[in-house]
């Protein structure tokens, strides 16, 4: 579950980009490769940390899904914190922590 940080009550635009990312957070934790593509555009542009840095193109997004899918620990761990939403009509953006790396000790 994203948290939206700050004291203000979720607008009807920020409450929908906030299940956006909850919906995509789910999928990605059970490897749900189509749900995980449902809601990005074909010309998506996505900047991350490992390797390829940018990707171009939605076919080139989802290929980073099954390098990440291949390394990672089983069950997947992908969730956020301090989720910060700016939302319009037209143009939104987050912000957040993100974990995907199972980082509980037991």
């Amino acid at each position: 579950m994203t948290q939206t940080k700050g004291p203000h009550a979720l607008t009807s635009d920020e409450a929908a980009i906030r299940t956006l990312i909850d919906h995509w957070s789910d999928a990605v934790q059970r490897e749900d490769r189509r749900a995980i593509r449902a809601d990005h555009d074909d010309d998506i542009l996505m900047y991350d940390v490992p390797l390829p840095f940018m990707s171009r193109g939605i076919d080139a997004y989802m290929a980073t899904w099954e390098m990440f899918f291949d390394t990672s620990e089983k069950p997947v761990t992908f969730r956020f914190e301090d989720v910060e939403i700016t939302a319009g009509a037209d143009v939104a953006f987050a912000t957040a922590v993100g974990n995907c790396v199972n980082i509980d000790p037991t």
